[in-house]
């Protein structure tokens, strides 16, 4: 009997060994699974973020791999080359922990304890939460492919090639501390401001920059200058202030969360460096942080004085009409005219109204309208496409004319359009388009 009872009581403690067992590795299995789901979720973010900072466009090559670098910018200080950020571990990031990401991305400076130049925007990641770089971190260490692909040198003139001149440039420049929200505006209003101020690096292209290569304002809080339209890589790149002229002022917040979705709109087409933002960063936002940041652009006001124009409305109605008569007439007394009809009205019409989100419409075109007709001439004598996105998928390309108009028509044809049709901007002169062709040719 005592036998049986000490079989029962053994089989009774192995029984529930075996179940404690089971029930602890039940445990760690969910743990695991649990914890995974959360990197995964954490790594699905980081790419989110990453689309939003539009990190693939300056760290991929033509041609490259995602990520590995080695794509060249520009500078009026010489080029600098886009380093990996894939994480292989000799020539990447593998080795970064995340404290390293951190200081880079705030930073700007490396594993190696070298420093980057602000071509990286790490002034603007600065103001970037600790949660949205950790989940950054994670996409990059997680999400992404390692390449090796050693990083190329950057050819900057002397004394600016020397690295450490940085600290002071840093010194000067860098304002350190993530964004605040401002307590008396919306919670979408600060989340467009937290997105453009840090991820999104607007200001990067659409500020002016100072002798240094410092943007001459970080924040609305800095004065008008911010987003005020700068000159880059022979583009320019509008205000994204209220101006009448040339902004925001007439566009209503469904008209930019649409523009930065597919690329255009009844008004305006990205084309350029723009074109790229919209297809590999801003039409993968949500409709909701679209919206957010249409409304932190919309409450900008000018960053000018800006009058009414050459004209009064009436004379701007006349040379509108007279311009529209000209040419459905065949009338090329109009100097540029003639070049306009060989070249431009079949596709932008006598009326200059284009086709709505196919061609561009020139009336009272933000960008025809430019103080820098720089982007217009670029686009002239190189062509150009609307991006291709996800709503909009069919691209549409203008064809470059560099190789068939002399520097004489192109700015004659510009002119005639940037006066032309209520549009008021000033004349461009020969020089202005032999300048912009020499440096195409040297690219």
């Amino acid at each position: 009997m005592k036998e049986h009872k000490r079989i029962a009581l053994f089989s009774y403690l192995a029984a529930s060994i075996i179940t404690i067992g089971i029930t602890c590795v039940l445990i760690v299995i969910y743990a695991i699974a649990q914890s995974a789901s959360a990197s995964q979720e954490l790594v699905q973010r980081g790419a989110y973020l990453a689309r939003a900072g539009d990190c693939i466009a300056c760290h991929t090559a033509p041609k490259g791999k995602p990520y590995a670098g080695g794509a060249p910018i520009a500078t009026p200080m010489g080029v600098i080359y886009s380093t990996n950020i894939t994480p292989d571990l000799e020539s990447g990031i593998g080795h970064y922990s995340v404290d390293n990401f951190v200081k880079v991305m705030r930073e700007g400076v490396t594993n190696d304890g070298d420093h980057l130049y602000p071509a990286m925007p790490y002034t603007s990641y600065a103001k970037v939460s600790l949660e949205d770089l950790s989940a950054l971190y994670a996409f990059f260490m997680q999400g992404v492919e390692p390449v090796r692909q050693p990083n190329h040198p950057t050819k900057l003139r002397w004394p600016l090639s020397i690295h450490s001149l940085m600290v002071v440039w840093n010194g000067l420049y860098l304002k350190k501390g993530e964004y605040a929200a401002n307590a008396n505006k919306s919670v979408s209003w600060n989340r467009g401001a937290y997105l453009v101020h840090g991820l999104g690096h607007c200001g990067g292209c659409h500020t002016p920059r100072g002798v240094l290569g410092q943007e001459k304002a970080e924040s609305e809080k800095d004065g008008r200058q911010y987003l005020s339209g700068a000159k880059l890589d022979n583009w320019y790149a509008l205000p994204l202030t209220g101006d009448r002229k040339t902004g925001l002022n007439a566009w209503s917040k469904d008209e930019i969360a649409e523009y930065l979705k597919t690329g255009r709109t009844e008004r305006i087409a990205a084309v350029g460096m723009m074109a790229g933002v919209v297809s590999k960063s801003t039409q993968y936002l949500t409709e909701q942080d679209l919206m957010a940041i249409a409304e932190y652009l919309k409450t900008h006001p000018p960053s000018n004085d800006e009058g009414p124009g050459n004209a009064d409305s009436a004379m701007q109605a006349s040379a509108s009409s007279a311009a529209t008569r000209a040419l459905s007439a065949g009338d090329t007394g109009m100097r540029g005219s003639r070049v306009y009809l060989d070249n431009c009205n079949a596709c932008h019409r006598s009326d200059g109204s284009g086709a709505k989100r196919t061609f561009p419409n020139l009336v009272k075109n933000e960008a025809v309208n430019a103080k820098d007709p720089i982007s217009l001439i670029h686009i002239v004598l190189a062509g150009g496409a609307t991006p291709s996105t996800q709503t909009a998928p069919s691209a549409f390309t203008m064809p470059d004319f560099g190789w068939r108009l002399s520097d004489e028509e192109v700015a004659d044809v510009l002119s005639f359009i940037r006066g032309s049709w209520s549009n008021h901007a000033a004349v461009v002169s020969p020089n202005e388009i032999s300048r912009v062709r020499k440096v195409l040719a040297d690219q």
